[in-house]
């Protein structure tokens, strides 16, 4: 058998929408940009069974993502049925990218077991398929996933050591969220009057950001990443019928780093199509940050976490 580990990512720029022509392959309608959640992670072991199985978090469980993932996997490489046993670190399917993880540590853990000699890209690419935020959780630290070399994939744009921000995660709710991203994304793009909008702008944030990132700006880096945060849901809002995936505790936090921000703290937020806000600050001003939330109300716990490595393979002794 094979165990590997992934860890989710939170995008500064965002996307929600993928190309109609190749939405089976979730490749989506704009770059994004994320950094890697080194403290929460996704645990995957593969191995050959009688018959295909998914254990997820302690419960065997049907899931037709993953199935028709490795469906496709399948087709390509002949694979015999797989046991999956999976565990997340974090709540699941509650806007902590726990399909971003999940799928990545899943094509890695199938890479080494068969050993099919994937490339970072490839499974970058495979991972993309079956969730495209996965695809940043292949490489790790500040990745972008974007076109080139023909097709979509991501790849670290600054490792996690050069640049090592602290985020702090306001857990508001431990429920699955109501719309799942990729129905979302879809009644965006067909009813949203914001949709055109958002696309060519997300272009323009996707250059700010990485110019951000190359000179260390935070304020720069803070402003975009808001800014693309909250168009993205702007464009979630004005989507019929509209995607809520705030509650009254989100929007507390939003005001609780604002405030810490205008008291001097190098702070932003972001949140992902969930309730749960991710706040990224500088080195040194977590344990501030995480106390500042864990007093706003509704807001259930915080996890706090440096920037992560991409997905790996364990070590026999590490999984044994």
């Amino acid at each position: 058998m094979a165990v590997a580990v992934a860890h989710p990512n939170v995008a500064l720029v965002k996307y929600w929408g993928k190309q109609p022509q190749r939405r089976s392959e979730n490749v989506p309608a704009t770059p994004s940009l994320s950094i890697a959640l080194g403290a929460l992670s996704t645990r995957t072991q593969v191995q050959v069974a009688e018959q295909d199985q998914l254990n997820l978090n302690g419960e065997i469980v049907r899931n037709a993502k993953v199935e028709r993932f490795v469906a496709a996997m399948r087709e390509a490489w002949n694979l015999p049925p797989l046991a999956v046993t999976t565990c997340n670190s974090f709540p699941t399917s509650a806007g902590l990218a726990s399909s971003a993880s999940g799928f990545a540590a899943l094509v890695t853990a199938v890479n080494a077991e068969f050993g099919m000699g994937l490339s970072a890209t490839e499974r970058s690419i495979w991972a993309r398929r079956g969730s495209a935020s996965a695809a940043r959780s292949i490489p790790g630290g500040f990745a972008t996933l974007e076109e080139g070399d023909g097709d979509w994939s991501a790849k670290t744009v600054l490792a996690k050591d050069a640049w090592p921000l602290e985020v702090v995660v306001a857990v508001t709710s431990r429920e699955t969220k109501s719309t799942p991203s990729t129905t979302g994304m879809e009644r965006s793009r067909t009813t949203s009057p914001l949709y055109a909008a958002w696309q060519e702008s997300t272009f323009d944030d996707f250059r700010e950001a990485l110019g951000a990132i190359a000179a260390r700006d935070f304020e720069a880096l803070a402003e975009t990443a808001e800014h693309s945060c909250l168009k993205m849901h702007a464009l979630m809002f004005s989507t019929k019928p509209a995607l809520l995936y705030w509650n009254a505790a989100t929007l507390s936090a939003m005001h609780t780093v604002k405030e810490l921000r205008e008291g001097g703290t190098p702070v932003f937020f972001t949140i992902d199509a969930g309730p749960q806000l991710k706040a990224v600050c500088l080195p040194g001003f977590g344990d501030e940050v995480a106390a500042a939330l864990e007093r706003t109300p509704g807001v259930l716990s915080t996890l706090q976490s440096g920037i992560g490595d991409g997905a790996q393979v364990l070590d026999a002794e590490d999984h044994a």
